[in-house]
């Protein structure tokens, strides 16, 4: 009897989630109520409360759900070695790409918080996931160029801190540009080309250290960026 209420208990926090995940796709989160959610799931408010301290609660739930698993991809390439460190760094790129090409669930958690810019009150903790999440894919992608530079893919003197930020942007902005307007281009077709467009250009023309110290600033260390992350 235990078992069951278990599962059922299982059941229904995923009925949450996929509720949450329409609604908030549909409404927005600010907009939205868990009485919403709990109409849309077919169940009580009670039991939204059950499985969830507050709206904040369920919202990091959701983005758990679906980000969770590119996270510990990331995170896994970043620690293993590569005898092909950009070509690892492709795989990630094109996948991540696919992945919201072909899985509505990702499409809908990186619509609700794309559009939602900024958090304020109890959903503060979103913007700090997001930022959180933000320092922790800048370091794990950091951590595989270098790996292209010791590999000698790259030169000595690449800037691993700003390829790892470009990178990260230009994946962004595909991403972005594709969810206002899925109908443009197949993603999933053309995540490959676009990729080696930035793999090609970092290859043969990176980001070198000493432009960034005539400009003034030192580049940080994967160490101290590291540090940042566990604050």
């Amino acid at each position: 009897m235990a078992r069951r209420t278990k599962e059922e208990a299982a059941i229904t926090r995923e009925q949450l989630l996929d509720a949450a995940e329409n609604v908030f796709r549909r409404r927005g989160i600010a907009r939205s109520s868990l009485a919403e959610v709990a109409a849309a799931a077919g169940v009580t408010r009670g039991a939204v409360y059950w499985h969830f301290r507050d709206k904040a609660d369920l919202c990091a739930a959701m983005c758990e759900r679906t980000l969770l698993p590119m996270e510990t991809m990331l995170s896994d390439a970043s620690a293993v070695t590569h005898d092909d460190p950009l070509g690892a760094l492709r795989m990630l790129a094109v996948t991540v790409l696919t992945r919201l090409a072909d899985d509505p669930r990702t499409q809908a958690v990186f619509e609700v918080m794309q559009h939602e810019a900024d958090f304020d009150g109890d959903m503060a903790a979103l913007t700090q996931r997001k930022q959180r999440e933000r320092r922790h894919c800048l370091m794990h992608v950091e951590r595989v160029l270098q790996q292209a530079v010791t590999t000698g893919q790259l030169p000595r003197d690449t800037d691993t801190a700003l390829a790892a930020l470009a990178l990260h942007a230009y994946i962004g902005g595909i991403m972005q540009n594709w969810v206002l307007d899925p109908a443009a281009h197949d993603l999933a077709t053309s995540a490959g080309v676009l990729v080696d467009v930035f793999i090609n250009g970092v290859r043969t023309s990176p980001p070198r250290v000493a432009a960034r110290k005539r400009a003034g600033k030192k580049p940080a260390r994967i160490s101290e960026r590291a540090s940042i992350t566990k604050a």
